[in-house]
């Protein structure tokens, strides 16, 4: 009798933002496909696209070693950070969400006025004293719209006002920009490269801008959202003057409350990459997936935003392009997930089993998406 091939599946999914992370959610998927098929070859690769979870993801894909570290949160009081250590020591992966993150204040002290990324600064600084001569730079869950402001100042720029003393953290301080001194700013940064992950493409200001789009998810009113603005515009028109160069309209600008601006001021050693791409690149994902029978990929919600570059997206074109069969399992389905039909995804499935209040289903994501990734194995199977 003929030996039954063995099933190859890859599990690729996204974190799925408030309940699980990339590496929880592969887990889970893994567990149900374990159940459904014993004996399949599974393989997970949790993706993350330059937010929370990037660094947990390269660790996994490639390897490394996580450090700690304790820096300025983005409310000014300490936390405790961390970053990655890749290839061999040489680069550090950082997420700015591990040290000026949006969960990592309290929903009634949200206040981009008041947010830094100081700490931001403090883990690039504590990553070149390892001895780290890459950045790889993460800018998704953001709590500030400080047009990185903080951050080159806790790399050594005087960041000043008319008067010649130091504005005052977060976006507020925008507004009082005259100077930006570089004598004091780290050397080091002259040698080194780095690539930023960044999947929006929003200039710095405007309606399409930085405070007008990502402000109010942060806290900002609409009485701030037209302070930052006006603000991120005084702090490119420095910034612009010390590189000779124009950046508010580079694609992605106004991605983590334009940060962007502030390293525009302190070097040229800039590359901005889709998130996606930088982590396909470095995981070798594409050999995984051509490798696989069955491709499994998600995240928490799915809809018309996720065909514009987000990882059910890219896992989709890849698995087209290697000729194998992916599925899309997210927690819910929105408006426009059809369209990641015509990006390489075979089917759609939405978690949700039953009817149930979002709380229900965040509480019980991993039981849920366990059943579900089960249930379409199966059905894979029996084709």
């Amino acid at each position: 009798m003929e030996k039954k091939r063995e099933l190859k599946v890859l599990i690729a999914p996204d974190s799925f933002k408030g309940s699980l992370s990339a590496s929880e959610a592969a887990e889970a998927m893994a567990r149900g496909v374990s159940k459904a098929v014993p004996g399949a070859n599974v393989t997970l690769v949790p993706v993350a696209d330059g937010g929370e979870g990037t660094v947990e993801a390269f660790l996994r894909a490639v390897g490394g070693v996580r450090r700690e570290a304790k820096v300025t949160g983005p409310l000014g009081e300490p936390v405790d950070a961390f970053y990655g250590i890749v290839a061999e020591g040489t680069t550090a992966v950082i997420e700015m969400a591990a040290a000026s993150g949006l969960p990592l204040i309290p929903a009634n002290r949200r206040n981009p006025l008041l947010a830094t990324s100081f700490g931001t600064g403090e883990l690039i600084r504590h990553a070149l004293n390892s001895g780290c001569r890459k950045i790889i730079l993460g800018l998704g869950g953001s709590a500030t719209v400080d047009g990185g402001m903080g951050l080159i100042q806790a790399l050594g720029a005087r960041v000043m006002d008319a008067s010649g003393q130091e504005i005052e953290r977060g976006g507020q301080g925008l507004e009082q920009v005259a100077t930006i001194g570089l004598d004091e700013v780290d050397a080091r940064l002259g040698e080194i490269d780095i690539e930023i992950m960044c999947d929006v493409s929003n200039p710095l200001c405007g309606p399409d801008g930085a405070a007008a789009v990502y402000g109010p998810q942060k806290g900002a009113t609409q009485e701030m959202v037209t302070r930052l603005d006006r603000g991120l515009s005084r702090a490119a028109d420095i910034a612009e003057q010390l590189a000779g160069q124009p950046c508010r309209d580079i694609p992605g600008c106004g991605a983590a409350g334009g940060l962007l601006v502030g390293l525009w001021a302190i070097t040229r050693r800039l590359t901005l990459r889709p998130g996606f791409e930088v982590l396909s690149e470095t995981s070798g994902l594409r050999e995984a997936i051509s490798r696989a029978d069955l491709v499994l990929t998600g995240e928490g919600r799915t809809d018309s935003q996720s065909a514009n570059g987000k990882v059910p997206a890219g896992i989709g074109e890849l698995a087209e392009q290697c000729g194998k069969t992916a599925v899309c399992l997210s927690g819910s389905l929105g408006d426009g997930a059809e369209l990641l039909l015509e990006r390489g995804i075979s089917a759609l499935f939405s978690a949700i089993d039953a009817p149930m209040e979002l709380d229900e289903a965040m509480a019980n994501a991993g039981a849920l998406l366990e059943r579900a990734a089960g249930n379409i194995v199966r059905l894979y199977v029996k084709q």
